[in-house]
């Protein structure tokens, strides 16, 4: 359905294909007769589209269309947010409480569908420690979420990005 609502008296055609309230079809009438029936009905006319010639109406509920059209539009919004990349930063030489603290975070994070990027600064040789420690918290995450890119070691820190299943 479009986004914005075409009724009642903003419909401008001189004829409508109508639909009645129950989902009758009532054969193609004039606007003013469409119009007059809504009325009578106590009904809203609506435009379900305006591609075909006569344009498709339907009679709705008074104040029902308005609401569904919110309802269409919040629904089409909740969905459509894109996954937010969360960084969560560890420490080579990590304590068992504070690796089980960001684990927990990390899960919350994935349950939540955001992806997260698990980050590890390093100095010196911590590469492989750094290494180690992102693959146990990946195989830990596994029923959260999934690996996206490989563990990557550079120069500075050691990554991997993690995204919802």
């Amino acid at each position: 359905m479009a986004s914005t609502l075409i009724m009642n008296e903003k419909i401008r055609v001189s004829e409508v294909q109508l639909t009645g309230l129950q989902g009758e079809n009532l054969g193609v009438v004039t606007r003013d007769e469409a119009l007059a029936k809504a009325r009578e009905l106590k009904a809203d006319l609506v435009c379900t589209s305006l591609m075909s010639s006569p344009p498709p109406c339907k009679l709705v509920a008074k104040g029902k269309a308005k609401q569904q059209a919110i309802e269409d539009k919040r629904s089409a919004t909740a969905g459509s947010h894109p996954a937010k990349v969360k960084e969560l930063r560890l420490t080579p030489h990590i304590e068992e409480h504070d690796y089980d603290t960001k684990l927990r975070q990390a899960a919350k994070l994935l349950a939540a569908g955001n992806s997260v990027q698990l980050v590890i600064r390093i100095q010196g040789k911590e590469g492989a420690k750094a290494k180690e420690l992102l693959e146990r918290m990946v195989k830990d995450l596994a029923e959260n979420g999934k690996k996206q890119t490989g563990i990557q070691v550079s120069g500075k820190q050691a990554a991997v990005q993690l995204l919802p299943l």
